[in-house]
């Protein structure tokens, strides 16, 4: 597929960008699979439940099932904004197993027919579950990549070990752009350690842009946070505001998502949260009315959403579908909703 430019600008996004340009609209997302395991187990770690034998009798028939979902919704992440033909340049993904799901993933026919790829390093999570990227190589060349380990402080934690941060340097419209996917502990762990993880991406963030500082940094991932939480406003220093970002922070869209429109990407107890997040860079901003687009700026972004994607009905209507809830397989897709952001540059 060659790079698909969209003459679209403020009329078809709704942005104040004047229509006599010409711009390349690119998506980038996020989407928490919901545990994407294969039916086969992965020595040294603790995959048992998700294989046939299991307590989730995970078997070829629901791995083909899972894998089918998770391709659809994949496929259709940026249509609302782009061509569904096109779809997102790049995807960053979490909980999924390993490689071998991964390469049964881009197998399926709603992704091979864009030769869509992806790039994983196994990492060390006791469940086995792992961050990867999912890439167009029409639209994203990788550079390289690298896990860079979640270090625990404390001497009671010096035997865990969870999932890292997934760094993915690559062009994008010949920029050079950086992907920081993340999966950040648990609730179930205390905010501190999810404080202690986004003040470690912080110091990946800072790397890449003293290394380059024109580079294009999106850091993205299942945070277990809201875009409220200490973990993103200080230790990530993600503002909602655009004008008042920094070189030391990032912009966070997410948080008027959440506060102003009421809604996020998953429901616990009737309630909205919205853990699923991509920030940027200032290198990606245009502020105080600016309308540069000679390299690639940030355009829009909302929550991917499907009626497929919700429960119908029942106790839990409106929640998202997942693959199995209470013991019941339901065939579904995940707990989480897809988040997806819009950056666009002019055509040269």
């Amino acid at each position: 597929m060659k790079r698909t430019t969209i003459l679209m600008l403020a009329l078809l996004l709704g942005m104040a960008v004047s229509a006599q340009k010409n711009l390349s609209v690119y998506g980038i997302g996020f989407y928490n699979l919901e545990n994407l395991f294969d039916t086969c187990h992965d020595e040294g770690k603790n995959d048992h439940e998700y294989l046939p034998n299991g307590t989730n009798h995970w078997n070829g028939l629901k791995y083909t099932h899972k894998l089918h979902n998770m391709a659809r919704v994949l496929s259709e992440m940026g249509s609302d904004f782009l061509p569904p033909q096109v779809g997102c340049a790049a995807i960053g993904v979490s909980e999924v197993e390993n490689a071998k799901a991964l390469t049964d993933l881009c197998n399926q026919p709603e992704l091979k027919a864009r030769n869509m790829q992806f790039v994983h390093i196994e990492g060390p999570d006791r469940r086995g579950v792992d961050c990867a990227l999912l890439y167009n190589p029409a639209l994203f060349q990788v550079r390289n990549i690298k896990l860079v380990p979640y270090i625990y402080d404390l001497p009671r934690d010096s035997n865990r070990a969870t999932r890292g941060f997934f760094t993915v340097s690559g062009t994008m419209a010949g920029d050079h752009v950086a992907i920081i996917v993340n999966h950040l502990p648990s609730r179930f762990a205390g905010s501190y350690y999810r404080e202690l993880g986004a003040r470690q991406i912080k110091v990946v963030v800072d790397s890449l842009l003293r290394e380059d500082p024109a580079c294009k940094v999106f850091v993205m991932g299942d945070m277990n946070d809201d875009p409220t939480n200490k973990s993103m406003t200080h230790e990530l220093h993600g503002l909602p505001d655009i004008d008042k970002v920094t070189d030391n922070d990032l912009y966070n869209p997410w948080y008027s998502v959440l506060k102003k429109q009421k809604t996020g990407t998953l429901r616990y107890q009737g309630k909205w949260n919205l853990f699923d997040q991509i920030l940027m860079s200032r290198t990606l901003l245009n502020q105080k009315g600016q309308k540069d687009y000679s390299t690639l700026k940030y355009f829009r972004h909302n929550v991917f959403k499907r009626d497929y994607l919700f429960q119908a009905d029942g106790k839990y209507k409106y929640n998202p579908l997942r693959t199995h809830a209470g013991g019941v397989w339901l065939d579904g897709y995940s707990d989480h909703l897809p988040v997806v952001v819009y950056v666009a540059k002019e055509q040269q």
